[in-house]
Order: C-alpha cells, then sequence, then structure tokens
C-alpha cells in the first residue's frame, strides 16, 4: 500500500472507532430515557430500543476486518469492549482472539463460556491454536486436545514445544509440496485440484521420496516456462532454509533483508517440516518494537490502557522504585553543595541545563546502540570504535553547545569564570553521558539482559548524578 493508502486506512479506522463510540454513547442515552418513561409496555419498549441499537452495531462490526474489530475493542474501556465483544458473531471469535493484546485476550477469554471457547478454537489452523493455547482456561485443554485428530494433536505439541521466541513456535504446517521428477504440466494439473492454495503462498516447496527439501519452486517459474519440462530442470535450490530453533527476531530480519514472502523449516536432517510466513515476520518485528519501547520505560510487561489500578501498579512499581533511589542520589549530590548554591544563587538556575541536555544526549546514543545490539551489527572490537566514536561527538556537541550556554550565561550573570566552568560541565557531562551510552547496553548484553531494559532510567539517572556533582563541584573549586 501506498502511503496515502495507508493514511486512508488508519483514517477510516479511527473513524469506524468513533462512529462505534458515538452508537454505544448514543444507546445508553436512548436506553435511558426509555427506561425512564413510564408505561404500559415499557419493557417492550425498552426491548424493542435495546434490539435496534444492537442490530446498527452488529452490522458496523461486521464490515470491519478482525484485526480492525480488534483495535476497536482495545481502544475501549472494559465495559464497553466486553458489550461489543458480545456482539462479534461467534465464527469470527477465534480470528480475533489472535489479533488483540496480550492482556486484552485474557480479559475477552475470562468473558467467555467452555463452549463459546470451543466455538471460538474449532476453525483454527494448528500453529494458531498453539499461539492461544496458553491464555485458555485449564479446564478447556482436555476437551480441545480430544477433539483434535491425530495429526493437528502432533502439531500443536510440536508448536508448543518450543520458546515463544523461536521459529518452531510460529511456522505454519499448511504449504504445498511436489517432487521433483515431475513436469511442471504434471504440477499445474495437480495445484487445480485445490479449491484454494494456502495463504502467502509464492513458491512450492520441492522434496525428495524421504521429504527432504532439495528445493523450490517459484510460482512465476511455473507459469512462464514450458509445461514440458522437469521440476528439478526449473527449481532453485533455497539459500533461505530456516530451522526452528531459530531465532524468530534474526528470521524476521532476514525476511526484510531478502524480500521474501514464505520460507521453508527443516529439521537437523534437512527434513521439511512447516515453513515461515511474511505475516508472522511482520508481528514478531512489531512485537519487538513494542517490547523494545516498553523496556526502555522500564515497563515489564504489555499492558492493556484500561487495565486496573492494581495491574498497572503491579507492572510499573519495579523501576519507579529504582527511580526514587536514583534521585535520591541526585538530590544527595546537591547537598553535598548547599553551602556554594547559598553562596551563588545563579548554581541553582544553571545545573538542571547540565543534567537535561546529559540526558537528552545519553538517550540519543543509548537509542542507537541498543538498535545495532538488535540488528548484531556490534561485535567487541565494533564496541571500542563505538566508544571512541560517540565520546567523540559529545566532546564536539560539548564544546559547541556548552559554549553557547556560556555564553548566555556570561551575559546573563556577567561572570566569565561561570560561562567557562558551564562550558567544562557541559563538555564533561555529554562525554559520560556518551560512555554510558555505549558502556549500559553493551554491559546488559554480555549479562544475558535485555539491553532496552529500563535504559533510559539508568542514563538519565547517571547524567543527572553526574551532571549535578560535575557542575557543582567546578563551580566550588573556581568560583568559590
Amino acid at each position: 500500500m501506498t502511503e496515502p493508502e495507508i493514511r486512508s486506512a488508519t483514517q477510516r479506522l479511527h473513524e469506524q472507532l468513533e462512529t462505534i463510540t458515538e452508537l454505544l454513547r448514543r444507546q445508553k442515552l436512548v436506553e435511558q430515557v426509555a427506561h425512564n418513561q413510564q408505561g404500559v409496555h415499557q419493557d417492550l419498549v425498552d426491548s424493542l430500543v435495546h434490539r435496534q441499537n444492537q442490530t446498527e452495531l452488529q452490522r458496523h462490526l461486521d464490515e470491519l476486518h478482525p484485526a480492525d474489530i480488534a483495535f476497536v475493542l482495545e481502544s475501549l474501556p472494559p465495559e464497553e469492549r466486553l458489550a461489543i465483544w458480545q456482539l462479534v458473531k461467534a465464527d469470527r471469535d477465534g480470528e480475533i482472539l489472535l489479533e488483540v493484546s496480550d492482556a486484552v485476550r485474557e480479559s475477552l477469554i475470562a468473558d467467555m463460556d467452555q463452549g463459546e471457547i470451543m466455538a471460538a478454537v474449532e476453525p483454527l489452523d494448528a500453529d494458531e491454536l498453539a499461539d492461544l493455547v496458553e491464555d485458555l482456561p485449564t479446564e478447556v485443554l482436555p476437551e480441545l486436545m480430544a477433539s483434535l485428530d491425530a495429526q493437528q494433536r502432533e502439531r500443536v505439541q510440536s508448536a508448543l514445544s518450543w520458546e515463544d521466541d523461536q521459529v518452531g513456535a510460529l511456522m505454519d504446517f499448511e504449504m504445498v509440496t511436489i517432487r521433483e521428477d515431475i513436469s511442471l504440466e504434471t504440477v499445474l494439473r495437480y495445484l487445480r485440484r485445490f479449491d484454494e492454495l494456502p495463504a502467502q503462498t509464492d513458491k512450492l516447496f520441492v522434496i525428495n521420496q524421504d521429504n527432504r527439501l532439495t528445493g523450490v519452486l517459484p510460482l512465476h517459474w511455473l507459469l512462464v516456462n514450458s509445461p514440458e519440462k522437469m521440476v528439478s530442470a526449473v527449481m532453485a535450490p533455497d539459500v533461505n532454509t530456516f530451522h526452528p530453533g531459530d531465532d524468530a527476531y534474526e528470521v524476521a530480519q532476514a525476511f526484510e533483508r531478502y524480500d521474501l514472502v514464505t520460507a521453508p523449516v527443516v529439521d537437523d536432517n534437512g527434513h521439511l517440516i512447516g515453513r515461515i510466513t511474511v505475516d508472522e515476520m511482520v508481528d514478531v518485528i512489531r512485537e519487538e518494537g513494542d517490547s523494545e519501547a516498553l523496556s526502555r520505560g522500564g515497563l515489564r510487561e504489555e499492558e492493556d490502557i484500561f487495565a486496573s489500578v492494581w495491574a498497572s501498579l503491579r507492572n510499573r512499581w519495579s523501576w519507579l522504585a529504582i527511580n526514587l533511589i536514583t534521585a535520591f542520589i541526585a538530590s544527595r549530590v546537591i547537598g553535598l553543595f548547599e553551602g556554594s548554591i547559598e553562596k551563588l544563587v545563579a548554581l541553582a538556575a544553571l545545573m538542571p541545563i547540565v543534567a537535561g541536555i546529559g540526558g537528552n544526549s545519553g538517550n540519543q546514543t543509548i537509542t542507537m546502540i541498543v538498535r545495532a545490539l538488535a540488528l548484531n551489527q556490534i561485535s567487541a572490537e565494533s564496541a571500542k570504535r563505538l566508544w571512541r566514536k560517540e565520546l567523540a561527538v559529545s566532546l564536539l556537541n560539548g564544546l559547541i553547545w556548552g559554549g553557547v550556554i556560556g555564553i548566555v550565561a556570561w551575559w546573563l550573570y556577567d561572570s566569565l569564570s561561570l560561562g567557562l566552568v558551564m562550558t567544562a560541565a557541559m563538555t564533561l557531562n555529554l562525554l559520560l553521558a556518551a560512555f554510558a551510552g555505549v558502556g549500559i547496553p553493551v554491559l546488559m548484553t554480555r549479562l544475558g539482559r535485555d539491553p532496552a531494559l529500563g535504559s533510559s532510567v539508568l542514563i538519565t539517572a547517571l547524567t543527572d548524578s553526574g551532571g549535578f556533582f560535575i557542575f557543582l563541584g567546578l563551580a566550588t573549586l573556581f568560583l568559590l
């Protein structure tokens, strides 16, 4: 889709949300007015008004894609969310549960009885079932597994045997395989027997008698070559082959790098066991981006924006506690120089500038380093080079912008020495921010931790305390 098309689709989605929100508001208002009217047939009037509003809401929901309904549900408070969820047709429940966030999915499943859950998951494929199984009530699982045939059960168990961030948990089992010793004409006749091809099919997987992958046949090659040719003469060996234990995010990067739509998944012996598709990889990239953004802010997990106060508190308290400790340390640093601040009040006005600029510079550096680490672009040798480069950038920025604010301080307080201290403090704090901006994520990676986890909190704490100490320390030495 082009950018104008994406913008138009987004606008339509927000318009649909506004329409549904307005219908819900109107439904509450009309039902309240109708209920307050006293009459012989009041119950009948209430029922008719309610049914009319429900019908209009149902019509709007039927026009929406499951992903758009998921967006609507995530954008509504709990009571209205459940009211809309009750209006969704049962045969669409499973698709929508796959689209909503984990936090919202939990609340929707909690509102469903066992029969509704079984009806929702029944139409789903094995890989889709595996995505939902961990969120389903334990009492539903025996009945669910018993309802599957042997092949589906084996596939679900296979997907569940892998971690969420591995290819094996995401691979699709629906694919088209062919043999290499047949003609393209035979392949075409075989494909015509399908009612429809599996979604995202851009190539056929070529296997031998032992189910070992020997190559792939892109569909456009099938169409432009002579039907008399053999598959073995046209197919290409597939260099983009993955294993179920591969890291999903690294595979997603390969999809982006090589413009893949699908790719085969093989076991250690080269047997074809499934495929991975671009739609799953897009979800992986989006989830990784969301996770990184949450981690930088110190949030432990994705949070329903309408979650209860207690749920939100549990998700946020840990890093706020750390932030409180670091803020206390910063205040104690200031407390060490109370005498200096009393003698020269200008220090109190200028020191937030030093700390604030240092924090912004550190966050810029840490954002670039975390991204580079996620893309596996940093080695032990390149980390040293990045340190030198970031220190050089910070030195120049410190001299330039520190010089600017130094001149301003000189002009405001008629003190050249204060301006020089301001310039020196700014430069030193930016150097500290650069050193920490590279060092924090690299160290966390070596310790096996997520480099984005609380990175913005840590860098801000360090540049605040360090900035105060550097500025007030220099002022005490040279101005008092």
